[in-house]
């Protein structure tokens, strides 16, 4: 890409997974930018004539190994990232998907895979608790998905 080439907005899917038996949400630790180091919800781009549920399923199973199907779409916001002179890095289009567990009652522990450097189930205060290691609207997401469960 030259300089005056600016990167096209691409569409990506994070899957909010919450199991409905302790009401945990599934997060991963993620390895690579924008937000490598940070806990977040499992996700990555849509795949070429992949729908948004299908994508969070996907992505969530690749990072995890957990079963979930995508259900419905909880938001959908820009991650827009630029260097430090104004250039722009990149600018991912993300859709954020409710994604239920295919055996809620199955208890094995996510297995960190593909781009996640750790995976594991948190609480809403875990969640809190984690802070400046979450990225920007973790908590937020999860509340929001948290509010949705209880509506359905």
């Amino acid at each position: 890409m030259t300089s005056s080439q600016q990167p096209e907005p691409r569409g990506a899917v994070i899957a909010v997974c919450r199991n409905p038996i302790d009401g945990r949400f599934l997060l991963v630790r993620r390895a690579n930018p924008p937000d490598a180091g940070l806990w977040g919800f499992p996700g990555g781009r849509i795949e070429p004539g992949e729908d948004l549920l299908t994508a969070a399923g996907r992505e969530l199973a690749e990072e995890t190994g957990i079963d979930a199907q995508g259900t419905s779409v909880l938001t959908a916001f820009d991650s827009i990232h630029r260097d430090e002179n104004g250039f722009l890095l990149f600018h991912y289009v993300i859709v954020a998907v409710r994604c239920d567990l295919r055996h809620p009652r199955d208890t094995r522990e996510p297995i960190a895979a593909d781009d996640a450097l750790d995976a594991g189930w948190f609480s809403l205060e875990a969640i809190r608790e984690l802070g400046a290691q979450a990225s920007t609207g973790v908590l937020a997401l999860a509340q929001r998905a948290e509010e949705a469960a209880g509506n359905s």
